[in-house]
């Protein structure tokens, strides 16, 4: 969970190519390029050629700007390639709302609190090619109808993404995160909601980890703003940083490889 440019609204710290030379460079074993705006499937494709002995992967955010709830253009992304689907990130209700600039937004129910037909089909295709759901910025309470809805289809890779985010509807309480959990979704924490800018301790981030416990989470970093550590650099400062609040090597290497490998498929 990183970002890499190009954007066509935020500065980035590196492109995409840069990105994938210098995760290559550090012995990383694969990367996912993310933007909010736009599919990156073909794009990890070509740097794929470009950068060998690295696994470059695109993925599909289910923002406006990209098609929305749109089954067609996500069955397009699989076809490409792409391995994640992120459910709305800046275009979600909940950002729109606090964005003053903004009205409306998606919501992934109908005024019943059932799940949109259009959300239904987006599951099955995700199940069909194998590739992972996350919950990107919805709400709380939309992410559990999110993943018992995947759950019930049988889908295995499902995850919940920064439920510690700075934004109040959005975090999730640790009962909520160990329940997530138990539903069958992996608990993605991201490092950059401990920087200064998210201000969350990241002895907070260690707690949470501990209770929901190593083998369902994630540790990812969030990064590529022009503004924070470059996402390999970020990487490191992180895993430095959950050392010195009381991880052990071995609980890293299962947030940061093992299941992650899972999810994509390399395990």
């Amino acid at each position: 969970h990183a970002h890499y440019g190009p954007d066509p609204f935020a500065a980035r710290k590196v492109d995409a190519l840069k990105g994938a030379q210098i995760a290559r460079e550090a012995g990383m074993r694969a990367i996912v390029l993310k933007n909010h705006q736009y599919g990156t499937a073909s794009l990890a494709a070509i740097i794929s050629k470009a950068v060998p002995d690295i696994a470059v992967f695109g993925s599909i955010c289910l923002n406006v700007e990209a098609g929305g709830l749109n089954p067609d253009v996500v069955e397009t992304a699989a076809k490409l390639g792409a391995k994640i689907v992120w459910m709305p990130t800046q275009s979600s209700n909940y950002d729109y709302m606090h964005n003053k600039m903004r009205t409306g937004g998606i919501s992934i129910l109908d005024d019943k609190g059932k799940l949109l037909p259009p959300v239904e089909k987006i599951l099955d295709i995700v199940k069909k090619y194998e590739m992972v759901v996350a919950t990107g910025h919805l709400p709380v309470n939309e992410a559990f109808v999110l993943v018992e809805a995947a759950v019930s289809k049988g889908l295995a890779k499902i995850v919940a993404t920064h439920p510690l985010g700075w934004k109040v509807d959005t975090y999730f309480t640790i009962a909520q995160q160990r329940r997530i959990a138990d539903m069958g979704a992996f608990v993605e924490y991201c490092f950059v909601t401990t920087i200064p800018e998210g201000g969350l301790d990241p002895k907070e981030m260690v707690a949470a980890i501990k209770a929901v416990d190593t083998h369902h989470c994630v540790l990812s970093t969030d990064l590529g703003q022009a503004n924070n550590p470059a996402p390999v650099d970020g990487m490191r400062m992180m895993i430095a940083k959950m050392l010195s609040c009381g991880l052990t090597e071995e609980e890293i290497e299962v947030m940061v490889k093992r299941n992650p490998a899972r999810l994509l498929g390399l395990d």
